[in-house]
């Protein structure tokens, strides 16, 4: 996966890859993923890792296939990711880089869908308006969490998450892969754990 030209600071996610188990804990049926972010994640494996570690990440899932608009279960996508993760760690540096790699993957996919457009069009070019709109763009891809964006000056934000599933290094690197998106230099991305499904993300750009 090659990284965007645009200069990028990343501070190490506080949180661990052990924390899977009390994410999968606190999910429940109800908690659902669009398939598009598990044809991302695999087709990312599949483009560094080839078709057997795509194999090895379809079943951790525990699902047949995966298709774009269905909707699966948040705990399959959390084995799924890790599952990716874990294959891509060796080539990225860390679990967390990994993590962070994915992220990116799937806001491009975000970006290409009629949701990811419709968020563009409101954001009229300007990193601002792109940040305060996020809520609304991750309402499209899952159906649990609650996102809210304070801005807090002309290049800087801040994003509070409840009860989300994923690492704050995928969500950095959401973050990153969106701001980066509006042309935005220097972006920087500090996520924070507060507690398993709560984090929060310090976002500064020029």
């Amino acid at each position: 996966m090659s990284m965007s030209t645009c200069e990028v600071e990343v501070v190490e996610a506080q949180d661990l890859r052990e924390d899977l188990e009390q994410r999968l804990a606190l999910a429940t049926p109800a908690d659902t993923v669009r398939g598009t972010f598990f044809l991302g994640a695999l087709e990312a494996v599949r483009a560094l890792e080839g078709e057997e570690a795509v194999r090895q990440c379809v079943e951790a899932g525990g699902e047949p296939r995966f298709v774009e608009f269905f909707n699966y279960p948040v705990e399959a996508w959390l084995k799924v990711s890790e599952a990716a993760a874990r294959v891509l760690e060796r080539r990225c540096g860390s679990w967390a880089e990994a993590q962070r790699q994915l992220g990116r993957r799937a806001t491009a996919d975000l970006l290409k869908s009629a949701a990811g457009k419709a968020l563009l069009l409101l954001s009229k070019g300007e990193t601002r308006r792109l940040l305060a709109n996020m809520p609304s763009a991750y309402r499209a891809a899952v159906n649990f969490g609650e996102r809210t964006v304070t801005l807090e000056g002309p290049a800087r934000g801040r994003v509070l998450m409840r009860r989300d599933f994923m690492p704050c290094a995928w969500h950095e690197g959401v973050l990153l892969a969106a701001l980066e998106g509006m042309k935005a230099r220097a972006v920087r991305v500090s996520g924070s754990r507060l507690e398993v499904l709560d984090s929060e993300y310090l976002v500064t750009w020029e």
